[in-house]
């Protein structure tokens, strides 16, 4: 499905990125992969850390594009991740892990199920990974929105 159905199903809306947006939202992920990697939180806590900075990327792609999520439909999360592939050059084989994580932490907010270490450790590795390649692309892509304008 191309971003343009997804906006026809309302399940996106269209956005005008501003270059200070792009880059406070590019600070909070960097700042939520640092929490991840504190060894002192506990492992649900660190894992939804990276599991932001995830959610954060799949944002900046899609603002990227001119979109975002339209949050009053349900499913706005599962939406950004399985449009990874569209805004930012994901493969499928690494949005589907992203998509299990957003269902381990769905599993983890709404039934308490744990989060265990290996999870952990998966999560805070493709938040890194999703974060340096979502960098790579809006440098590449679209480098008018990491420049201030004066």
């Amino acid at each position: 499905m191309s971003l343009e159905n997804l906006l026809k199903i309302n399940q996106l809306q269209r956005h005008t990125a501003k270059a200070e947006e792009i880059q406070r939202l590019l600070a909070a992920a960097d700042r939520n992969l640092a929490d991840s990697a504190v060894p002192g939180l506990i492992d649900e806590n660190r894992f939804v850390a990276a599991y932001k900075a995830i959610m954060q990327c799949a944002m900046l792609g899609l603002m990227a594009h001119g979109y975002r999520p339209s949050t009053t439909s349900p499913g706005h999360h599962q939406t950004m991740i399985q449009t990874l592939g569209l805004t930012l050059g994901v493969e499928q084989s690494v949005w589907v892990v992203l998509d299990s994580l957003r269902k381990k932490r769905n599993l983890n907010d709404y039934s308490e199920d744990l989060i265990e270490p290996a999870a952990v450790r998966t999560c805070i590795k493709h938040a890194q990974q999703l974060l340096n390649q979502t960098r790579l692309w809006i440098l590449a892509n679209r480098p008018d929105l990491l420049q201030l304008s004066v």
